[in-house]
């Protein structure tokens, strides 16, 4: 093995260190847990969320290609949009009004996902901090509350959305809570 063969092995190895060390640790040092965990989360869920909104645009520009007829047509999502039409500006066309419209709501859903696992890991941290323990009850409340501030990011919220995002949030998050153990 020459030099360049060493050090090329060297950057990957520490290149899958450093993606190991994802799990371990964090992006971020903002000098306290309950920061770095928050801003972990985010940053963490804004990057999938991204990923998936732009995934997603692909598929249906795909089967909007191939002439399928999707079933999901007329449903909406928190978000406000139609899943048949996510990105309302998106025909097909590569110009400027359609890359904008999905570089914006990728945005948008990127900062949906990033804002509800930071809340979330946010409140379930503080709850565990100021109760003492880590159970349903933490997992109900922050779900409620991570529902709650999704909904709130809708195009239109309403008292409807609210409530069914919240009670949503909380039985979920309870139902990973008590299941996690069982898997």
């Amino acid at each position: 093995m020459n030099g360049l063969d060493r050090k090329v092995e060297k950057e990957s190895r520490s290149l899958l260190n450093e993606l190991r060390g994802f799990d371990k640790g964090g992006f971020l040092d903002l000098g306290h847990p309950l920061l770095n965990r928050i801003a972990d989360s985010f940053v963490k869920s804004a990057g999938i969320g991204a990923i998936q909104a732009v995934l997603r645009e692909a598929y249906f520009t795909a089967m909007e290609d191939s002439g399928s007829d999707s079933s999901t047509d007329g449903v909406t999502e928190i978000s406000g949009t139609r899943k048949g039409q996510p990105f309302p500006y998106l025909r097909g066309q590569t110009n400027l009004k359609s890359l904008e419209a999905m570089v914006k709501n990728t945005g948008k859903e990127s900062f949906q996902w990033g804002l509800a696992a930071g809340v979330y890991s946010g409140l379930t941290y503080g709850l565990k901090e100021v109760r003492g323990a880590h159970d349903w009850k933490n997992s109900a409340v922050a779900g409620a509350i991570t529902g709650v501030a999704l909904a709130l990011t809708s195009d239109r919220p309403s008292h409807e959305l609210i409530a069914q995002c919240a009670i949503t949030g909380a039985a979920v998050s309870t139902a990973a809570n008590l299941l996690s153990g069982v898997f």
